[in-house]
């Protein structure tokens, strides 16, 4: 096995873990999360990178890495929201998982053509933003819950209701847009005559 598929691997092995730490009842179990999940996002960004660079690119990884993407994003997406720490809401959610599908399928339905459907701009910008979305969100239950510098209930608010939301709510913007782009782009891969 590869580094890149290595490194790929790594991330779906460390999913379990940042869901183990992130329900813990421990001492700096939001910290440890955090760490985790960072870890698991630097590997994203090396795999592919290292990958095309040493020309290391195999179906393993074509199939292994979306996917490790995908279950690492809706994981931690469907923790804040049964935590309900951090007032998003499963809208968003939904969104992001409903968009997930269908670029799946659309995957499917290309590979079958014979095409491969490569990450564009608007999915890595995508994934990029919302992996430093959910980051924000897992230091500030850090600094919420594992640490007690004393936050004035104002700001734990503003922060809880409005900041983290909000870089979620772009997140999902930027969902729907690299969806949509997908869509356009693979639009004559769906015909209702065939």
């Amino acid at each position: 096995m590869n580094l890149p598929n290595k490194l790929t691997l790594l991330r779906v092995i460390l999913i379990p873990f940042f869901l183990l730490f992130i329900y813990l009842d421990m001492p700096f179990n939001y910290l440890i999360a955090l760490v985790i999940f960072a870890a698991a996002s630097i590997t994203d960004a090396l795999d592919g990178k290292i990958a095309r660079a040493r020309n290391l690119v195999t179906n393993f990884g074509k199939f292994l890495d979306p996917l490790a993407d995908k279950i690492l994003v809706l994981s931690a997406l469907t923790v804040f929201v049964e935590l309900d720490a951090i007032h998003m809401g499963a809208i968003p959610l939904i969104i992001i998982s409903a968009r997930e599908f269908m670029v799946s399928g659309l995957r499917l339905l290309a590979a079958d053509s014979g095409i491969v459907v490569a990450a564009g701009i608007w999915g890595k910008l995508k994934t990029a933003f919302t992996m430093v979305a959910i980051i924000a969100a897992l230091l500030w239950l850090s600094i919420c819950y594992d640490f007690n510098f004393g936050i004035p209930q104002g700001i734990v608010t503003a922060v809880d209701c409005y900041v983290i939301p909000a870089l979620i709510w772009i997140s999902t913007a930027l969902t729907v847009i690299s969806g949509a782009v997908y869509l356009k782009g693979y639009w004559h891969l769906i015909d209702s005559d065939k």
